[in-house]
């Protein structure tokens, strides 16, 4: 399989976020980056959008569904958001969406913050694989691999991407 040139699809991206925020009027959003793989992919967007915060981030290890059974990850490094995201325009990005898990936890987490205006989702990649009906705003790229497949974004700088 062959696999994005990550680079070039987070430029792209960020023309299209560009695009997408403009066309619906979405204005002074807050890049909001998923530990930590999303945080790398929002620092790219930021650096063709120039929002005015900046990069905020979160860490969901707290909101997992699956946190009793595989316990709490290592290295848990807290989330840094703004005291409040009441009515802001939220752009929540994520390096793979894959069941929706993450995203359904990374919201949970927004809401105890504030009341977004609205929560628009990027993802860099689509492996499909949907477990709970959440899809993205827009994604970089879609992948199709195999059973049991997986790929894996690492950085930040570069950011490549491997199958595991």
């Amino acid at each position: 399989m062959n696999l994005p040139d990550i680079e070039q699809t987070c430029r792209e991206l960020g023309v299209r976020l560009a695009t997408y925020l403009q066309d619906n009027q979405l204005e002074q959003p807050l890049l909001v980056g998923i530990r930590t793989g999303g945080v790398w992919v929002a620092e790219r967007l930021q650096e063709s959008l120039q929002t005015a915060d900046g990069v905020s981030s979160l860490d969901i290890s707290f909101y997992r569904d699956d946190f009793t059974r595989h316990g709490l990850h290592p290295q848990v490094m807290g989330s840094e958001l703004p005291d409040s995201i009441e009515d802001r325009h939220i752009v929540l990005i994520d390096d793979v969406i894959m069941s929706g898990r993450t995203i359904r936890a990374a919201m949970n987490e927004l809401f105890d913050y504030g009341r977004p205006a609205s929560i628009t989702l990027v993802s860099l990649l689509d492996i499909g694989r949907r477990e709970l009906p959440i899809q993205p705003d827009l994604c970089g790229a879609r992948l199709e691999l195999e059973d049991g497949q997986l790929v894996k974004l690492s950085g930040p700088t570069p950011l490549e991407l491997t199958l595991a």
